[in-house]
């Protein structure tokens, strides 16, 4: 088995390499840095070791010799191991050391290169650190040399004189003393300076002075510092969408939450998710489909329980309701029987019951049958309607919703009062994150509302529902959410 030395990236979990990921996932053993998030983590096997290794000013977790000690033990016992490290292993990462104790252990070991901080952060920022006209060049070096060294090995003085762009890691405790030396060095006191703080990551903060204002600028650690012509341009677009810096709390069940959640990360937010329900299977069987008129959907879910436990053992296919007209209540309902081959004959204008019941035409002849297939718990208006226009309903309940068992470091958040918004796509969610969460802060965050059942169901539970989604989908609540945040 092989050791592999894997760099993570800066922190954005999406730059981790396709390589990385792969032995990730395979890995026995994951001896890893304090990444920032824990996305990465959860890429590795279930019950992969997870050994942390990480370090932070008065805190360190392994020193570097334990470090070494650990891979090389794991390494011995066979075992395939990853050591995550943030940003390239082999840039101010000390992947050399770890790869030297290795060879010497004679256990094999692999390099996976990860982007380096030095130049994703500025990248993040909008700073490219080379660029025609501005700089042909940048030079890296670290602000944070070896405090049991005899020497510096950093010629400031030098450095001043190449000229370029240059980029300074693990300096920002000592930067007001390093743009001294740079000015004295010859470097203009005017010259732009960039500090980029959790570079990539949903907190990043970028500073912008000049080497004569830069050391009492507040730069805080961990911060890139660009010094140079092309610390002077400003194409920002990391921190420029819509929802960044907005913490948003997501409540819809484990299974459902990651489409929502990838769209507001994409433009920014930083998601919690919350799940307030979760979906159980529930026991039912289906019957003779040939007997019924309408077939009726009111959520995605339905659709997967309907057609993924039905009664064959490999779940039903659209000859199941040949000859059965369809209707759903939107589109996302829609779409998914479309995964499955079936044309819906039926979709209102608004996406709620009210609006199905009203564009339901009437019977073709009294007591004409329809199967509505929903949760086991769920509001009577569409049976009780349609029974009363003439039809014959029967409700076939094929899952059930619960009350999830709540992440404790998401519900101290929530509780905090540090989240923008918090999100609810049906009333289920919203009963239960009561239940869950109990009283909100003061001020609470912002309550956004997939549609007016929902909305209904926030205001009995005494919450204030400060927006609704416009379009009842997942599409009009991430529009609502942009405009109520947007930049």
């Amino acid at each position: 088995m092989t050791v592999y030395l894997v760099g993570a990236g800066p922190g954005d979990p999406g730059l981790l390499t396709r390589r990385g990921a792969e032995l990730l996932a395979r890995a026995d053993v994951v001896v890893h840095d304090r990444l920032g998030t824990a996305d990465l983590l959860d890429l590795a096997r279930p019950d992969a070791e997870r050994i942390s290794a990480g370090k932070a000013p008065g805190q360190v977790d392994l020193t570097q010799d334990e470090i070494n000690a650990v891979l090389v033990e794991k390494g011995r016992a066979g075992l395939e191991v990853v050591r995550l490290k943030g940003g390239d292993p082999f840039v101010f990462g000390r992947g050399g050391e770890e790869a030297e104790a290795l060879a010497a252990a004679g256990v094999p070991f692999a390099v996976v290169p990860g982007i380096t901080s030095a130049i994703g952060a500025p990248a993040y920022a909008g700073i490219p650190v080379t660029h025609r006209g501005r700089s042909t060049h940048f030079t890296v070096v670290t602000g944070n040399e070896d405090p049991t060294k005899d020497r510096t090995d950093v010629d400031w003085d030098a450095l001043a004189r190449v000229g370029g762009t240059l980029v300074i890691l693990m300096g920002a405790a000592r930067i007001g003393g390093i743009a001294d030396r740079l000015m004295a060095a010859g470097l203009p006191p005017e010259t732009p300076v960039a500090a980029v703080r959790n570079g990539t990551r949903p907190d990043q903060e970028t500073v912008r002075a000049t080497l004569a204002t830069i050391g009492a600028a507040g730069v805080k650690a961990p911060s890139a510092v660009v010094v140079g012509a092309v610390a002077g341009l400003d194409l920002t677009w990391f921190e420029s969408r819509p929802l960044f810096g907005r913490t948003i709390v997501v409540t819809r069940a484990r299974e459902q939450a990651s489409e929502l959640r990838v769209r507001l990360e994409h433009l920014g937010a930083t998601v919690i998710e919350l799940p307030s329900i979760a979906l159980e299977e529930v026991e039912f069987a289906l019957p003779d489909l040939a007997e019924y008129a309408w077939a009726v959907f009111t959520s995605v879910n339905g659709v997967q329980a309907f057609f993924d436990r039905g009664l064959r053992p490999a779940g039903l296919d659209a000859r199941a309701l040949g000859g059965v007209r369809v209707a759903a209540i939107g589109p996302g309902t829609a779409a998914a029987l479309a995964q499955r081959g079936i044309s819906v004959d039926l979709l209102p204008e608004r996406f709620v019951a009210e609006s199905l019941l009203d564009a339901f035409p009437a019977p073709d002849a009294p007591g004409a049958r329809v199967l509505l297939a929903r949760a086991e718990q769920a509001r009577d208006v569409l049976p009780d309607g349609l029974a009363a226009r003439g039809y014959a309903v029967e409700v076939l309940p094929v899952y059930r919703t619960v009350t999830a068992a709540p992440d404790a470091d998401a519900l101290t958040t929530v509780r905090s009062g540090a989240v923008a918004a918090v999100t609810f796509t049906s009333s289920s969610t919203v009963r239960n994150f009561v239940d869950l969460v109990g009283p909100l802060p003061d001020p609470p965050p912002q309550v956004v509302s997939i549609g007016p059942v929902t909305s209904d169901t926030a205001r009995e539970l005494g919450l204030t529902v400060d927006a609704e989604a416009a379009e009842h989908t997942i599409d009009g609540l991430v529009t609502t959410l942009t405009s109520l945040f947007g930049r």
